[in-house]
């Protein structure tokens, strides 16, 4: 198979890319509640609108992180699809 017919799958890849993005997400909450990690906690909350320190804020950064990275990826690959047949 030549590499002009090779396409990557856009929905696996931005899949797998939300569930990274949502476990990290979360791994940085409780790590934050430890007190650990306080300007990338800083960072966070500067960047995402719905990420906080409360439960509320933790579902809402996970939701938030799944959704932006699952759409960013998703577009990434259909673009690089789109590019890579020509």
């Amino acid at each position: 198979m030549s590499s002009k017919n090779m396409k990557l799958n856009p929905q696996p890849l931005a899949l797998s890319l939300a569930i990274w993005s949502s476990l990290l997400m979360l791994i940085l909450w409780v790590l934050a509640n430890m007190g650990l990690y306080a300007s990338a906690v800083d960072m966070m909350l500067q960047w995402h609108i719905f990420f906080d320190l409360t439960l509320v804020g933790l579902i809402g950064g996970v939701i938030e992180a799944a959704i932006s990275s699952y759409v960013g990826m998703y577009a990434f690959v259909y673009i690089y699809n789109a590019v890579a047949s020509k």
